[in-house]
């Protein structure tokens, strides 16, 4: 039994950020070396993602885990006891290979998510170095522009606005440090903007303001005032980053916007993002339709051709089987990777790397049920993704992965490098026709 081999491996129930149980795993190797890893959990989900696996009792509502965990402390634990930690795809084929269903029902993607990330840390712990080191394999990495969140909406939000998230990318930043501090100026503005107007109803699940706006737009009026409240040029220093996630309000191609209560066909619907990216300060959209309209993503995309980032979230589900197809359709040029859409780290990294032969831009993203888990923030640098999205600049399981991005940053002293704003696909002459 050599030092990195698993000698077992232990599930327990914890909290996530609204307080619903969730799973922690820990992987234990021979060394007493550990990996540890918590499962986040989505509000918006796409069709196409793993499911969790939730007792379905009276207990908390039918989502506690003991189930999930009940698999990690026998079946799991017993199949990988002996194995090395190192080969991280052996391990997450064998996890695939004992759920053996699509969306991962069996043993719940949600659990085969946390035993995957905590190999990965084991793995990591195991060398002597953090994850993203790990990941990386030597080669350089970059800081990730980040997509933060300022206004929340849709399911994160009780319905409030339609659209799911109001973002901003500080694109003018030249470090990460740099760009999370003009958006903490931005965040500031904001709340100052919105309690003068008596909009602000509270926080939303990620941290941002929820808002009491009469319209959609309405908040995009707000962001723009924001970001010039904070001493900032709006598309110069700061632009918008939107995630519509139109699956939750649109089927057959018919979009109800309960705000303001109207009903848009396809056509409708894009009409109206095209206003908004003509008018206000936009570079990325995410979900602008619904994941059933592949029509309308097809022609969006081309319409958007050299001057928007199109990000397939619920669409795309971190498969790269649907990046693969998306990229054949020409219907985003952009993926939103969640390892528990898909389940495991292996399978990520394949949507990534898909995502990556097909010129995409590649943004890791966190959930709206998220923790004080920063492994995410590791996927990203490791891999050199690009792009993050957490949430917001507030609630302390956010600022724990921005904060993490900081110490990393850091620890690769006056020679890090940073993303900026020619990381999004349009910008790169490769992923646009050679424009810029």
């Amino acid at each position: 039994m050599t030092t990195s081999t698993i000698r077992r491996v232990r599930g327990r129930r914890v909290w996530d950020s609204r307080g619903r149980p969730t799973i922690e795993v820990d992987v234990e190797l021979a060394s007493g070396v550990r990996g540890r890893a918590i499962a986040p959990a989505g509000a918006s989900r796409g069709s196409g993602e793993a499911v969790d696996l939730r007792d379905g009792t009276e207990r908390f509502g039918g989502q506690d885990v003991m189930m999930a965990i009940a698999h990690v402390n026998k079946p799991i634990t017993m199949r990988l006891a002996g194995r090395d930690v190192q080969d991280q795809q052996a391990i997450d084929y064998e996890l695939i290979e004992m759920d053996a269903t699509p969306e991962k029902s069996k043993l719940g993607g949600n659990t085969l998510t946390a035993v995957s990330l905590a190999v990965a840390q084991a793995a990591a712990a195991a060398n002597g170095v953090p994850l993203w080191k790990h990941l990386a394999q030597g080669r350089e990495v970059t800081l990730p522009l980040p997509e933060i969140q300022i206004f929340g909406g849709g399911a994160h939000a009780g319905q409030r606005v339609d659209i799911q998230d109001f973002m901003v990318m500080p694109i003018g930043a030249w470090t990460f440090s740099d760009a999370l501090a003009m958006v903490a100026e931005i965040y500031r503005a904001a709340g100052d903007l919105m309690r003068d107007a008596g909009k602000i109803a509270g926080v939303a699940d990620e941290g941002g303001y929820w808002p009491l706006f009469a319209s959609n737009e309405d908040a995009l009026e707000m962001l723009v005032r924001a970001i010039e409240k904070a001493g900032l040029r709006p598309g110069s220093d700061a632009a918008i980053s939107l995630d519509i996630a139109a699956s939750q309000f649109g089927r057959d191609g018919r979009y109800r916007l309960a705000l303001e209560g109207r009903e848009l066909d396809r056509d409708g619907m894009a009409e109206m993002l095209v206003r908004w990216v003509d008018r206000y300060p936009i570079v990325s959209i995410e979900d602008p339709f619904a994941e059933d309209d592949r029509i309308a993503w097809i022609a969006f995309t081309k319409a958007m051709a050299g001057r928007l980032q199109v990000i397939g979230d619920d669409y795309l589900t971190t498969s790269a089987e649907r990046v693969e197809a998306a990229a054949v359709d020409h219907a985003c040029n952009a993926v939103l990777l969640k390892p528990n859409q898909a389940g495991t780290v292996t399978e990520t990294k394949a949507a990534l790397d898909m995502a990556r032969k097909a010129g995409f831009g590649t943004i890791v993203s966190a959930r709206s049920g998220e923790s004080e888990d920063t492994a995410i923030v590791h996927l990203a640098v490791g891999w050199n993704a690009g792009q993050l999205k957490v949430g917001s600049f507030a609630r302390s399981e956010r600022m724990a992965k921005w904060n993490e991005g900081l110490r990393i940053e850091e620890s690769l002293g006056p020679h890090s490098q940073f993303a900026g704003f020619d990381v999004l696909p349009f910008r790169r002459p490769a992923a646009a026709g050679g424009t810029r």
